[in-house]
Order: C-alpha cells, then sequence, then structure tokens
C-alpha cells in the first residue's frame, strides 16, 4: 500500500429482512442519515449474529423474533452506506411471518419497499448490491 491509499476499516453487523402483510420489505433510516437499509447493528460483546439480529430488530421497530427463529439468508461483504472508507460484513436473516413496525431507538424514519415497483435511489448498498437481487431471485 502506498501512502495515498488506507485500507477500509471493516463494520461487523447483522441485519434482518422483515415483512409486511402486503409482502413489502420493511427499511429503516437511522437519525443523522439519509440511506434507508434493514433493521439491525453490530454485534455486542460475545452475542452471536443471531442474537444481535433479534436484540437490534426489537430496538430499533419493535418486532421480537428469537435469535433461533431467524432464517440465516446470507453474509456479504458491502460499502457502508453511512461511514467512509468502510465495508460492512452483514450476516443477513429473515424473519417468519408478517408484521407491523414502529420506528424507535436511532431510527428516525420507516419505510415499507414494494420489491416489484421502481426502487428508490436512497437504499444502502447491502440491500442493492446483495439482498434485492438475493430476494428477486428466490
Amino acid at each position: 500500500m502506498t501512502s495515498n491509499q488506507r485500507a477500509k476499516d471493516l463494520i461487523v453487523v447483522s441485519a434482518v429482512c422483515v415483512f409486511d402483510d402486503a409482502g413489502r420489505l420493511l427499511t429503516v433510516r437511522k437519525r443523522g442519515t439519509d440511506k434507508f437499509m434493514h433493521p439491525g447493528g453490530k454485534p455486542e460483546a460475545g452475542e452471536t449474529a443471531a442474537q444481535a439480529a433479534s436484540r437490534e430488530l426489537s430496538e430499533e421497530v419493535g418486532i421480537v423474533v428469537a435469535p433461533e427463529d431467524l432464517a440465516p439468508m446470507g453474509v456479504w461483504l458491502a460499502v457502508a452506506a453511512n461511514e467512509a472508507a468502510t465495508d460492512i460484513e452483514a450476516t443477513v436473516f429473515t424473519a417468519p411471518g408478517t408484521w407491523e413496525a414502529h420506528p424507535s431507538a436511532e431510527i428516525a424514519e420507516i419505510r415499507w419497499l414494494d420489491l416489484s415497483a421502481e426502487l428508490p435511489h436512497d437504499l444502502a448498498p447491502l440491500l442493492t448490491d446483495h439482498v434485492l437481487p438475493a430476494l428477486t431471485a428466490e
């Protein structure tokens, strides 16, 4: 690496795909940011990816799903939506059933995404580059 190149930072996160009864995907926007993403976040010390996903889902949007009930979807590396020169390694799960969500904690706004409609331009790279293609392939 030369002096003007810098290794990207890496943040490990867990995220959850949640759907409503119309089949729309839940996205959230955290306070002070402009990109919509999955509910989720960084694991606390000693937490598994599923435990972190379950905790974050409850804290951020009031949806309670036991870690063992989350279905693993995949692990992806993506450009972080809100941190410069940073990648995320995201373990993504799906929550069984259909849900209602209510923004809390650091969530400023929620938006249900119709996967059959034209996608908005304010989605996080993890969604656009990895998760949405995987969901539409199913």
